[in-house]
């Protein structure tokens, strides 16, 4: 007993020191909540809704200020002008990823989402290059979103308007195009391989949502005991298993001058390359870069389009307005496309409300500064975490009235033109902003509309009786679990 008192000691000991080397040797972090030993200021942090207790903090310490997840500093920044001055005016000096997370140890630097310097630069680079080539934000993709559309409408018309839970076929439509991107193939909706790995992505965001993940990515050594995060490696693995047999199948049939999808294109690059020891373009990072292509361009925008779905049921009157529009742009004979968008400014603005309503990922995951920063008088020492409060901007009540309102006026001027929003920030901005968001645009759009023009939303209770709450409020806010019917038109 004796003997761990004094490791307690020195443990606090320890603590303190670095405190004052982080405020007085390397110079002065933003103000924050004094921490305590070990625990940091954990205690003042709900773990199931951090955001929330980011936002009241700030009230108290200001836009900028730091909180200690544990025995390391983490620099929060808050608000709009705090947000745009270092992730747009001071890209380069926040553009760096931490590695503490449950997903990022798992990627070991690999990939575009985790990775950092040399090896980010090039497989950005690289990804948005074959991405731009095979049509992404093009009539090309376009042109494969609409007819993966008309795949989930006949798979809505077979529910013959029973209740049904939207969640796996408006996964299928994001999952089908990225798949197509990348293995030149789709998959049949009853196809098992596909439904495992539509439902492996889904597993793998709930073990993240989890407390106990969000624990250990501030302390590691939990990852040695029982818990969510052995599911998710479970999971993980099926994936990286489903990844290796699709780059097999490509090895096997490459024509180096044909290339067909990503994967023949990065083979490509690794064949041409192979002669340098420090390339960066191995098939460890071919398959980080691949799981993360799929990640980023299936889940948030299913669950985007889910959570709409869902307001759209509470708010009748919005759908009602969107089906006039549709009628008198789109008709019923063709299939809506982008150039529609221009001429719908009603249904743009509910979009946009939508993302900014349900707040969907409302921090993301940790950066961390590339370099020294003297960032509004405070010193932040390089390789800093630092935590950017999405949420913070896209519910200013400066910018959006009664931000807690689901109210597509935010978006539209006094003449019912659509208006535009420097504080619409759900992709994130500047050097780590979503690099699949005119991908996600698109697909929201031609989905949601496809919907409205084919058939009414019937709600199972009433419509004042909806809860929109969400159902997880941690790494995203996903939305409750429902049934509703779709009823042709």
């Amino acid at each position: 007993m004796a003997l761990l008192v004094i490791l307690g000691i020195c443990l606090s000991c320890l603590f303190v020191f670095s405190l004052w080397n982080q405020y007085h040797g390397k110079g002065k972090l933003p103000p924050g909540p004094t921490p305590l030993p070990i625990v940091g200021n954990i205690l003042q942090v709900d773990i199931k809704n951090i955001s929330k207790s980011l936002n009241m903090l700030a009230k108290e310490y200001g836009p900028v200020f730091t909180v200690y997840l544990g025995m390391k500093p983490t620099v929060v920044l808050h608000g709009y002008e705090t947000l745009k001055e270092a992730l747009v005016d001071r890209g380069d000096e926040f553009s760096g990823k931490t590695q503490s997370s449950l997903l990022s140890r798992v990627k070991e630097g690999l990939g575009i989402i985790f990775s950092n310097g040399e090896i980010w630069k090039q497989t950005r680079r690289f990804s948005l290059m074959v991405l731009r080539s095979m049509g992404m934000g093009k009539k090309t993709i376009e042109d494969r979103i609409q007819e993966e559309v008309l795949y989930l409408l006949d798979a809505l018309r077979k529910t013959n308007g029973a209740p049904c839970d939207p969640s796996f076929l408006l996964a299928c439509v994001p999952c089908n195009v990225i798949s197509a991107v990348i293995f030149q193939h789709r998959f049949d909706y009853n196809d098992e391989i596909f439904q495992k790995v539509t439902e492996s992505f889904h597993r793998i965001i709930k073990a993240l949502e989890s407390p106990w993940a969000q624990l250990c990515s501030i302390y590691p050594v939990l990852y040695c005991l029982p818990g969510s995060h052995k599911s998710f490696l479970k999971h993980e693995a099926e994936q990286h298993e489903f990844i290796l047999k699709e780059i097999k199948r490509h090895q096997e049939s490459l024509n180096p001058s044909n290339p067909q999808d990503f994967i023949d294109h990065f083979l490509i690059k690794m064949e041409k390359e192979k002669q340098n020891k420090k390339s960066e373009f191995t098939m460890e990072n071919l398959v980080a870069t691949i799981s993360d292509l799929f990640s980023a361009g299936t889940e948030t925008t299913s669950s985007t389009i889910k959570y709409g779905l869902l307001l759209l049921l509470k708010h009748p009157e919005v759908t009602a307005k969107i089906q006039e529009e549709i009628a008198r742009v789109v008709g019923r004979h063709r299939s809506p496309c982008m150039q529609d968008r221009n001429h719908m400014p009603y249904t743009d603005a509910v979009l946009h409300e939508i993302q900014r309503y349900i707040d969907l990922v409302p921090i993301p995951l940790p950066r961390k500064t590339t370099q020294d920063v003297v960032f509004r008088g405070y010193h932040i020492p390089k390789g800093t975490s630092v935590m950017t409060c999405l949420n913070s901007v896209l519910h200013d009540d400066k910018e959006f009235p009664s931000p807690e309102k689901f109210d597509p006026g935010h978006f539209l001027d006094e003449r019912g033109n659509f208006k535009k929003s420097d504080h619409f920030m759900a992709f994130s901005a500047g050097k780590r902003a979503c690099i699949g968001e005119g991908l996600a645009r698109m697909e929201m759009f031609l989905i949601l509309t496809s919907i409205l023009q084919h058939f009414t939303l019937k709600p199972l209770v009433n419509p004042e009786d909806i809860d929109t709450t969400p159902a997880h409020t941690g790494l995203l806010y996903l939305p409750p679990p429902y049934e509703l019917c779709f009823i042709p038109i």
